[in-house]
This record gives C-alpha cells, structure tokens and sequence, in this order.
C-alpha cells in the first residue's frame, strides 16, 4: 500500500487523464511555458552567481566553467522534473517514477557544487530547489518553502560568520541573496499556474453544469407534456374497454376522443422541440465557439447587434454544423466565425486551419445537407479549401426577402 503523496508512488490504474478530468485550453498551457520560463531564469540567475563567484586580486570575478556546466546540467534535470508538474494533480504522487533520475541528478550536482564553490550554502539551494518545485499538497507546499528559506538563511548565517568560504564576499553575498529568495520566487509562479488551472477547469464546470441543467429542463418539460397525455389516453382507453359490451357507441367516442389526445401530445412535443431548437443566433454563435475552445481550439466569433434578426431557422443549423464540421475535420489548432448583416441578406463564415493529416480528408455528408437547407431558403453557399485553410461562407436573403 503506497501513500498518496509518496515519491514514485503509482496506483493500479495510473493514467493522466482519468475519468472526470479536464482538458486545458490551448491559451493555458501556453501560460504554463511563461510560467516555467519564470521559474527557470531564476534558476538561471542562481547558476550564474554561483559560477562566477570568484574574486581575483585585482578585485575582478571569474567564471569556474567546472560550476557553470554543473549548473546546465542542474537546470536541465529541473526543467524535467517541471515537465511532471505540469499535469500535476491534487492527489497524485510527488514525483512519478520515470522523473526519479532527474532528482538524483539534481542531489549529485548540490553535492558536486559544494565540493567545487566551497560552500555549504550553494549546495544547499541546488538541492532544496528541486524538492520545492515537487507536488507538494497545497498545506504542506506553504510549510515546505518555510523550511526551504529557513535553512538557507541559517546555512547563509553561519556561513557569513564564520567565513567558512574562500569566495569572493561581494560574489558570495549574490550569490546568498538568489539562494535564499528562490524557494518562493519559484513557487509563486507555480502558484500563479495552479490559479489559471483551477479557473480553466471552473469554466469547464461551469459550461457541464449549464448543459447538464438544460437537459433537466428538457426532460422535465416532455415528461409533464407526455405525462399528462398519455394518462389521459389511458383512461380514455379504459373507459372505452368498460363500454365496448354495454354502448358501443360511447365506447368509440372515447376512441376517437384517445385519438384526439394522441394528435395532440404529439402536436404538443413538435412545439417543445421547436421552441428549443430556436436559439437566439448570437447564442448560437456563442455557444459554437465556446465549443471550439473548450476542444482547445482558439476560435473567435464576431456578430452585429442585431444578429438575432437574421434567419435563425436556416442559419441555426448551419452554424451548428460547420461547427460540428471543423471538429469532425478541421485538426487544426484555430477557428474564426464571423456573421454580418449585408443589404442583399446575410452573410455567415467560418474558417479554421488545417494540418498536413487532414488536408485532403473528405467533409461528410454534412455540407450537402447545408447545401440543401440554404439553397431551399434561396441562398447560396461556398466551401473554399487550400492546403492550410478550410472556409464556409453562407449567404442567406433576410426575413423579408424570402
């Protein structure tokens, strides 16, 4: 039995994207390489103190190429072991198995560096840096750098005191400042990431629980609809069973009354779908690029003010399915919808890139569907594909042309 937070732990079913988990926009994990970059140019800053931290009598520095190139190599096996924090997750292990050699690496260079500087301080902050950048539970993370800080200002005390170093004082006190600052400057950016993750998987809980609630409603409104219905035509039915022996004729009048009842719960559910299938046309082109984008896609919409005016019975169904169409297709990592209100109607596009993989793919049956639904309406539609681009353009006349 491992513990949660035990390095190298696995579980019996080790997989990063169980489940209920989320997938991060694509804007976010761009985020994630200015916050490691953040992470690793103080990191750079340390090396280059640490290295360079050599007086000369004529009061100059010098760099020790033997710490310079430990220091690369420290900073390489750090940026593996941020690699595994980027898909961190509250109850997952500290450090996965496969980034263990990147630790021992990281402890032999703190040891190497004080072997080569002299100084107990520089090999202290090259092997505390790698365990506070760890998965540390949010609690125990804030006691971590705590202790982190507490011993390299002790380490940096007694060390200053007791001038236990050869080291250049001016090049040594840098070197002290970027030691002991870096636990929390480092932790602070990942902070800052833990933050834009939690706000990236609230928009996703937010957008599930939206949707999950509309399908509330819709089940809610058909089972009060057929409901009432079918219970109606139950007792209709029965009431006809009884006097089918004793007044036939009664017993038809409720037939015909059951029938009534079937024509209407089914005239009563045509109006329910229609009334949900009628979606304000800024919302549906709202609601399609917040689709595209929570598939990662960076997609952007563009409509006039008066956008609810336009065909919504035709159009509704294209922009949900030229949406559909660029998932199902499009590969690519972008997506613009633009709507616009022209004298001769309107007119609707859609265009997103397209990688080498799906250049050539075919587009369904989805576009001769548009194509039948805009020409039955007297518009025309036009598809364009080059080797990194694929639009649909829609032109539809207005409500009072058609």
């Amino acid at each position: 039995m491992c513990h949660a937070h035990t390095l190298g732990c696995v579980r019996n079913k080790p997989h990063p994207r169980r489940r209920g988990s989320f997938e991060l926009a694509r804007g976010i994990w761009a985020t994630w390489w200015y916050t490691v970059s953040a992470v690793l140019l103080f990191e750079v800053f340390l090396i280059a103190a640490w290295a360079s931290a050599w007086g000369t009598p004529a009061g100059a520095t010098e760099v020790d190429p033997i710490a310079l190139i430990l220091g690369v190599v420290w900073l390489a096996a750090t940026f593996w072991i941020l690699t595994a924090y980027r898909r961190r997750e509250e109850q997952g292990p500290l450090l996965p198995r496969r980034y263990l050699p990147a630790l021992a690496v990281c402890a032999a260079v703190a040891v190497a560096m004080l072997i080569t500087t002299g100084s107990w301080l520089a090999g202290a902050a090259f092997a505390l840096q790698p365990l506070v950048i760890l998965n540390w539970p949010r609690g125990v993370r804030l006691r971590v750098v705590v202790a982190a800080t507490a011993v390299l200002l002790a380490v940096a005390f007694i060390e200053r005191a007791n001038a236990a170093t050869s080291l250049d004082p001016a090049a040594w006190a840098v070197g002290a400042t970027f030691s002991v600052i870096l636990p929390l400057a480092s932790v602070t950016s990942l902070w800052w990431w833990d933050v834009l993750v939690a706000f990236d998987r609230a928009r996703g809980v937010e957008s599930r629980l939206a949707a999950t609630q509309e399908r509330l409603r819709v089940a809610t409104d058909v089972h009060d609809l057929q409901g009432h219905h079918l219970q109606v035509i139950a007792l209709q039915l029965e009431l006809a069973e009884k006097l089918m022996g004793r007044d036939p004729d009664a017993a038809l009048e409720q037939i015909r009354a059951a029938r009534v009842s079937v024509g209407e719960a089914t005239q009563g559910t045509r109006d329910l779908a229609t009334r949900f299938r009628t979606v304000p046309l800024s919302d549906e082109i709202a609601n399609a690029r917040d689709l595209l984008q929570a598939a990662g896609i960076a997609a952007t919409a563009d409509a006039p003010v008066d956008a609810d005016g336009a065909p919504a019975d035709v159009l509704g169904p294209v922009i949900r399915e030229t949406t559909t169409n660029v998932l199902k297709h499009g590969g690519g990592r972008r997506a613009r919808l633009a709507l616009e209100a022209r004298p001769d109607g309107w007119r609707y596009e859609i265009v997103n890139d397209r990688t080498g993989d799906d250049a050539d793919g075919a587009d369904g049956s989805g576009l001769e569907g548009i194509g039948r639904r805009v020409a039955e309406a007297g518009g025309t539609l036009d598809v364009r594909r080059d080797a990194h681009e694929f639009a649909v353009v829609v032109r539809v006349p207005g409500e009072q042309e058609r």
